[in-house]
């Protein structure tokens, strides 16, 4: 099979070589994919630098969810894993691959465990399920599950022109709340307001605390959605209403948002740690099924991008610059 290769760390657009390789196998449990499209992250930035937690040992195939035909099965998958899953061989998934040993979504074929395959709606394209599953089962994880997000409150989201952020400003105003976003230059604050944010920030005037209470009459935000960390993320706790969370989603900055206890105490709010593999399979079943709901109900604008395979090495780049603006997706057999 045709896949990108990691075969070195370094530069993405020298880490990473489109290679002919054997097609992987499924073990027990697990599924094989044909692969459409495969969504392009951060994290698979991260990989080929050797810097993200879950690197596997060179070389590797990256790539973190894919949108795909499960062509093959192993033992064992059929077992409690609900209506994703009926009748699965020659089922249209979205699913989260196998990235984290070596066997991810860029390559025509790609591993996932059963257990992270998600049904697709006919209406959905290729492009769009390649990128939905951990954008918004992560936000929803932080804005609902973790975050308990009331309509009529106000969310404050960083790093709003990213993947992440783009379904948070989705997400929290199909929810009823006010969105804030925080991005960087105009080009990035105009799409954050198309998909809908009340308040669009660029992160570069280095006033943000001040344009957030601003824009919330003093009053501050009662949830925090942060894939960024780092300093940003750090400079806006003062921004938090009494009673408000700081969700912790990621580091794009390179590191997590440090908070004083005696800071979060004094201001009475919480830091709450997000993370989707705490999530049962049957919460993420009900979880899913209830944002297809808001998609199917034209609730959700599409903010994926489509590229071809042979594009991956610049868009990776592109990613890594900052210049990616929402997600982007690279068709397989393009």
């Amino acid at each position: 099979m045709r896949c990108w290769q990691v075969v070195r760390h370094g530069d993405p657009t020298v880490a990473i070589e489109l290679v002919d390789t054997e097609e992987p196998t499924p073990g027990p449990g697990e599924v094989r994919l044909r692969v459409l499209g495969a969504a392009v992250g951060l994290p698979d930035v991260f990989m080929t630098r050797g810097s993200y937690p879950f690197t596997p040992m060179l070389p590797f195939i990256a790539g973190q969810e894919v949108c795909g035909i499960v062509d093959m099965v192993g033992s064992g998958v059929d077992a409690g894993l609900g209506s994703a899953v009926d009748g699965l061989v020659g089922t249209r998934v979205m699913a989260v691959t196998n990235f984290y040993d070596g066997r991810g979504g860029f390559a025509q074929f790609a591993i996932a465990r059963a257990d992270t395959v998600f049904r697709v709606p006919d209406a959905m394209s290729d492009v769009d399920a390649a990128a939905f599953r951990i954008g918004y089962s992560t936000a929803w994880n932080g804005l609902v599950r973790r975050g308990a997000l009331q309509a009529g409150e106000t969310v404050l989201v960083l790093g709003a022109a990213g993947g992440s952020g783009a379904a948070a400003i989705v997400l929290a105003k199909a929810l009823g709340a006010t969105v804030i976003a925080v991005a960087a230059g105009s080009e990035k604050l105009a799409f954050c307001a198309s998909l809908g944010a009340d308040v669009a920030i660029d992160r570069r005037s280095g006033a943000v605390p001040a344009e957030v209470l601003t824009a919330t009459g003093d009053r501050g935000v009662d949830v925090v959605f942060d894939p960024v960390g780092g300093e940003l993320a750090e400079s806006v706790l003062d921004t938090i209403a009494p009673g408000g969370r700081m969700l912790a989603i990621g580091f794009a900055s390179g590191r997590w948002v440090q908070v004083e206890t005696h800071h979060a105490v004094r201001r009475s709010y919480s830091l709450v740690g997000v993370y989707a593999g705490a999530t049962s399979r049957q919460e993420n079943e009900q979880d899913h099924e209830a944002l297809l709901n808001l998609h199917s109900s034209g609730q959700f604008p599409s903010f994926v991008h489509a590229a071809p395979f042979t594009a991956l090495p610049e868009v990776l780049a592109e990613i890594e610059r900052g210049e990616i603006v929402g997600k982007a997706v690279v068709l397989v057999d393009s």
